[in-house]
């Protein structure tokens, strides 16, 4: 696989919108209960996105280059490079990943308790289509576009081996 010092923006734009469609959705499904929930719900995006460039982003070969998800420029906008050794030094298992998977079950869950309490064919909609850009989309952005042409992968990268554990 060809591997990218600098993604195209295509990837970075397309990878991107998936992100902001899932966050997006989720926040409609939250601002059903609620603004001040809502408001919460991105709040906890904007705090996940931050920890994602200030910790994770500075020791990654992409610091200051173009990721697939154009982070690794933004985090070197704000943060410090940080030591490349430090970004494998943790095996990732599926406890660190609770974070990122919040990110679409806190929608799903509210989503499905408002189902229960009064069908809304708007919220099934919400809820259909975040679960499918959450599953067969992001497979398809970091399978195909990201993932499969990064640099770090090749230089160790936790979530690749979480990932693909046991495909060896």
């Amino acid at each position: 696989m060809k591997t990218y010092e600098n993604y195209p923006i295509g990837t970075v734009i397309l990878s991107n919108l998936l992100s902001i469609a899932i966050y997006g959705l989720g926040f409609l499904i939250v601002f059903k209960l609620g603004l001040a929930f809502a408001l919460f719900y991105l709040l906890y995006i904007v705090a996940f996105e931050f920890r994602l460039i200030g910790y994770h982003c500075t020791n990654c070969y992409y610091w200051g280059k173009t990721c697939g998800f154009g982070k690794g420029r933004l985090s070197s906008w704000f943060f410090k490079k940080g030591d490349t050794s430090e970004f494998c030094k943790n095996n990732m298992t599926w406890r660190d990943m609770i974070p990122d998977l919040l990110i679409t079950l806190i929608p799903l869950v509210i989503g499905i308790i408002l189902m229960i309490m009064k069908f809304d064919i708007l919220i099934l909609f919400a809820l259909l289509v975040i679960a499918f850009l959450t599953t067969y989309g992001n497979a398809q952005i970091r399978g195909k576009l990201t993932c499969n042409n990064c640099k770090q992968r090749e230089l160790g990268c936790p979530a690749e081996a979480l990932f693909n554990k046991g495909k060896q």
